[in-house]
């Protein structure tokens, strides 16, 4: 018997939950024959609402309607599935579910633990915010009886990466841009991501050489007004280098691009390498997607992005330009009440490394020399593309959303049939 399962996230923004909630729901609609899906859908900060007339956003649409209706008239829901962070986690449904990005930092918030502990399950993106939510101990009073207590996980986690994107086309983009190699780096305007740093060591590096660094990003949405403010800050970057008088070049991008105009982006010929050294990221989607878009990489080993920037080998082979890095304190200013505590710790680029690492790849990819990380990408880019397969994340997605003795029963009923058939 299907199961009413009501998804909650903001799968119509233009977010990294937007984009995790959308995921949950194509896996959801891969089993028809498990879920009737429905949807509440989220607002996400002041990030941008899709608009794009295609069959899903029809579906949806549609799918919203049918919900309220059901609602109203008093249906209930089997399954919550819940796309968001942990302290807005609630109970919904008979069985709630927890579907979260997790964690950037070295620890997160008590209610986060608090939280998780009311779900019935909860699923992350990767391992790094696994293993943090896992691990996360805190030690309180009782306010009634003075006794010590200790808060920790009791709720099963598990891993479900995001899957790769595939296109039978993708559309010609009209680059404007003249120098003859080009790092791209992809990252909102805001302090996790270190903006700043990439653009000021890029030009540092390469102040006199015929070198281009492309910046995707906006402040927090994709208006005019964004992009002007988003245009003075990238200025106020590049002067706030001291270097009055340069040959490389710095391109902003800014503005809704299509999941299709974002892989032109990483395939075209004008863009060399993604260079990426956020303190921290839940899963890393740009750099996945330009990993599994044939791209080389240079980053930071630590956080999300190490479920696919290593090998599955042991010990991990790295297949990116590999920048050194520190753990210290988060910044006050990120710090964020019930979201990024004072206590917790980032994982921040070592300038020389950063420089040493992009001019490795550059020199790697101008001589192109045999055998390095960025004569490998394609190769490295086919074996992810088969490891994070569509088929293959949707069911490890689905196959977490059935509780255990669900899928024993589920197992056991077709082994009846097959057995009844022969």
């Amino acid at each position: 018997m299907k199961k009413n399962i009501l998804l909650v996230g903001p799968l119509l923004t233009r977010s990294g939950y937007g984009e995790q909630a959308r995921f949950a729901l194509r896996a959801l609609r891969s089993r028809p024959d498990l879920f009737e899906v429905f949807i509440k859908p989220l607002t996400w900060g002041k990030t941008s609402w899709i608009t794009d007339d295609t069959p899903e956003r029809r579906w949806i649409d549609e799918t919203i309607e049918k919900t309220i209706g059901f609602a109203q008239q008093g249906g209930q829901f089997d399954i919550s599935l819940q796309v968001t962070i942990p302290n807005e986690f609630q109970p919904l449904a008979h069985r709630n579910i927890g579907y979260t990005a997790g964690i950037e930092t070295t620890q997160p918030a008590p209610i986060w633990t608090q939280k998780c502990n009311e779900m019935e399950s909860i699923i992350v993106v990767s391992n790094h915010s696994k293993n943090v939510l896992e691990r996360a101990r805190f030690e309180g009073v009782n306010d009634s009886t003075g006794e010590k207590v200790i808060l920790e996980n009791n709720t099963k986690i598990t891993t479900v990466n995001y899957p790769v994107k595939t296109y039978d086309s993708l559309p010609e983009l009209e680059l404007e841009i003249d120098t003859s190699f080009n790092f791209l780096t992809v990252a909102q305007m805001g302090p996790r991501k270190d903006l700043e740093s990439t653009v000021k060591w890029f030009l540092q590096e390469f102040a006199n050489e015929d070198v281009g660094l492309v910046v995707k990003t906006n402040v927090a949405k994709n208006s005019l007004m964004d992009r002007n403010v988003s245009f003075n800050n990238l200025k106020n970057m590049i002067a706030g280098t001291g270097i009055p008088e340069r040959k490389c070049k710095v391109y902003l991008i800014h503005g809704n691009l299509s999941d299709e105009e974002m892989h032109a982006l990483y395939v075209d010929k004008k863009i060399n390498a993604m260079v990426a050294i956020p303190h921290g990221e839940g899963f890393g989607l740009p750099i996945f997607e330009a990993a599994y878009s044939g791209m080389p990489v240079i980053s930071i080993g630590w956080s999300g992005q190490c479920d696919f920037l290593y090998d599955r080998e042991i010990p991990p082979k790295p297949h990116f330009y590999e920048v050194a890095f520190d753990i210290r304190p988060v910044p006050q200013e990120a710090v964020w009440d019930g979201v990024i505590v004072k206590e917790s710790g980032w994982a921040y680029a070592r300038e020389q490394s950063a420089k040493e690492q992009m001019r490795n790849c550059y020199n790697d990819i101008i001589n192109n020399k045999e055998g390095t990380i960025a004569t490998n990408s394609c190769i490295r880019a086919a074996t992810l593309k088969e490891q994070f397969s569509k088929e293959a994340m949707y069911e490890q997605f689905v196959n977490c959303v059935i509780n255990e003795k669900e899928n024993e029963k589920r197992v056991e009923e077709v082994e009846n049939l097959l057995n009844d058939l022969l």
